[in-house]
């Protein structure tokens, strides 16, 4: 029987369109740099070679014609029902009408957009968000719809691609606290929208697969503690009290557990530039690093039905969280990620299911 998890019409784009509309202060906690450290100096600038991403928001941005501008240039702390539209992120939405592939752009334009999106992950990782993106959206530009806050060039502005399975976002680190610029969100439905156990074609499957390889190596009390009953909804990722998070603490694990921990991160953190993932250790390190974090695994989902596909105990949701670090895995019925990375537990989101 196929398990059954809360998916709010993933596929229909239920959160339509809109009609109108901090470089990161990572400091202290020098106990947790040894267990982000190793991270850091992994990190690889495919981009150095090349301008990055924020020199074509600019580019884009004084292209842009007024007419263009009214659809798709937003003040920086610009609201609608939703709230500061800026910090929202949902599973499947379009931040505005018009798709990068329609003729609303320019060819220059596009090839600007395309340079901004694929400058903003490891290059490493080009095929994979491809395929991901063919699979979910029919391809590239089809079905994306991108909006720019504030002004670039100016000190304060943010360019955001939504799309099926797909928030992503581009500051130049003007959003103060903030990693990637605010809550950031991926998926995939390789092979339908109800995936079998082993989720096959899955480009981010391997994710779960490293972190379900530590819930192997916990003792029987770890895993009483590791594992829970029943999952959060999905798009809750705001940032909770220490004291309120779920899980095995980092902290309780051996070291070799911790080394694996450490690794599962810097999968989760692999697809993305360099820059964007030094801000996020930089996040994860002013909050007390992973030793202020805790992992859990889920039996059901929040409607209290099985979320483990095919029985195996491969847990297919898990959470890595922190008092300002969210990094939730929802896998079942298919892959459903919600990220939300801060050096500050005040920073504020909007999500939508």
């Amino acid at each position: 029987m196929t398990p059954s998890f809360d998916c709010p019409d993933c596929g229909s784009g239920l959160d339509g369109p809109v009609s109108r509309r901090r470089f990161v202060q990572a400091a202290g906690a020098t106990a947790a740099a040894a267990s982000i450290a190793p991270l850091c100096a992994t990190a690889k600038d495919d981009a150095a070679a090349k301008a990055p991403p924020e020199t074509y928001v600019k580019k884009l941005y004084d292209s842009l014609s007024d007419a263009q501008k009214k659809e798709v240039c937003f003040d920086w702390d610009y609201k609608d029902k939703r709230g500061l539209l800026r910090t929202h992120v949902s599973n499947n939405w379009h931040i505005t009408k018009k798709t990068i592939a329609s003729d609303f752009y320019t060819k220059d334009q596009q090839d600007q957009i395309e340079a901004i999106f694929f400058g903003l992950y490891n290059k490493g990782w080009r095929d994979r968000i491809l395929q991901q993106i063919k699979d979910d959206a029919g391809g590239y530009g089809k079905h994306q719809n991108i909006a720019i806050f504030g002004k670039p060039g100016s000190g304060k502005f943010e360019f955001v691609m939504t799309g099926r399975h797909l928030t992503i976002r581009c500051d130049g680190d003007s959003t103060e606290h903030t990693a990637f610029g605010g809550p950031i969100f991926y998926g995939h439905a390789a092979r339908g929208f109800n995936e079998k156990a082993d989720h096959p074609g899955n480009v981010f499957w391997h994710q779960a697969l490293k972190a379900n390889a530590l819930y192997k190596m916990l003792d029987g009390k770890q895993r009483k503690a590791a594992l829970i009953a029943r999952a959060p909804q999905e798009r809750n990722v705001h940032f909770r009290k220490k004291d309120g998070i779920p899980g095995l603490p980092y902290s309780e694990m051996s070291s070799d557990q911790q080394q694996h921990l450490q690794g599962v991160l810097k999968l989760l953190l692999e697809p993305y530039r360099a820059a964007d993932q030094k801000e996020a250790l930089q996040c994860l390190k002013a909050q007390g690093g992973l030793d202020g974090c805790k992992l859990s695994f889920y039996q059901n989902g929040p409607n209290g039905k099985s979320v483990d596909i095919g029985d195996d105990g491969v847990w297919d949701v898990w959470r890595l969280e922190g008092p300002a670090f969210v990094w939730y895995f929802r896998g079942s019925p298919h892959v459903h990620v919600w990220v939300n990375v801060a050096s500050s537990a005040d920073v504020k989101i909007s999500t939508a299911g």
